[in-house]
């Protein structure tokens, strides 16, 4: 299970995810970001990854397209600050590692 809470205020937006980013649950997430970004009142988007306890597969590659997609990853937990600083794995294979696109 996910918690996925949402706060806009005059500084920016900020999402704080609770609980387990796998299986259906990225999706919920990769939905409620698309709908973040679409507000023009959402400013800098902050994702707080603090409560999360598992992260799947596709949980790791939807948190790089986040922060790719330009989102302010907070992660103070060993764990997660882990995840949010690993590369792209497919990226490096593909000589890609670094670059935008």
């Amino acid at each position: 299970m996910l918690r996925l809470t949402v706060t806009t205020r005059a500084e920016g937006t900020t999402l704080v995810l609770e609980g387990r980013l796998g299986g259906a649950w990225v999706e919920e997430l990769a939905a409620c970001w698309r709908g973040v970004l679409a507000r023009h009142d959402a400013g800098p988007i902050r994702v707080d990854l603090d409560g999360v306890t598992f992260v799947d597969a596709a949980g790791k590659a939807l948190i790089r397209a986040l922060r790719a997609q330009g989102a302010i990853l907070v992660a103070t937990e060993v764990m997660m600050r882990t995840i949010v600083e690993e590369k792209d794995p497919d990226a490096a294979r593909n000589g890609m590692e670094g670059r935008r696109q």
